[in-house]
């Protein structure tokens, strides 16, 4: 009913940039809060950024001044920009929307398949 489609992924050499899409579809009536998470192997997964449908933003600290997150309402599309890439930003990256359908008008969480980041030293 709901699919969530991550792309950009990818490797690249620390100090790089990557940016990171995630198209909503399907049977959506509204989107509200989205956010990128990420798991590191042998690591729980973590929160990386946030954004309200509004436009508010919250980040990790490990990934503040470098990343930024942003969303285009019109286009069920969320986007995570990755500045000055380190090592240890590598992990699966994942997309999270909380999405009102229009079959159940009911709010609930739906995931991405993830998308592998590699920054090498």
């Amino acid at each position: 009913q709901v699919q969530l489609v991550e792309s950009g992924g990818g490797l690249v050499q620390a100090g790089g940039s990557l940016r990171l899409s995630c198209a909503a579809s399907g049977r959506i009536f509204r989107i509200n809060g989205m956010g990128w998470y990420r798991q590191a192997p042998g690591k729980q997964r973590e929160l990386v950024a946030a954004i309200t449908r509004g436009g508010s933003t919250n980040y990790a600290d490990s990934v503040k001044d470098r990343f930024t997150i942003s969303r285009d309402n019109a286009k069920n599309t969320l986007y995570l920009q990755m500045n000055s890439l380190k090592p240890e930003d590598t992990a699966v990256y994942y997309c999270n929307a909380a999405i009102v359908t229009s079959i159940t008008y009911r709010r609930d969480d739906y995931w991405g398949q993830g998308t592998q980041v590699t920054v090498s030293s």
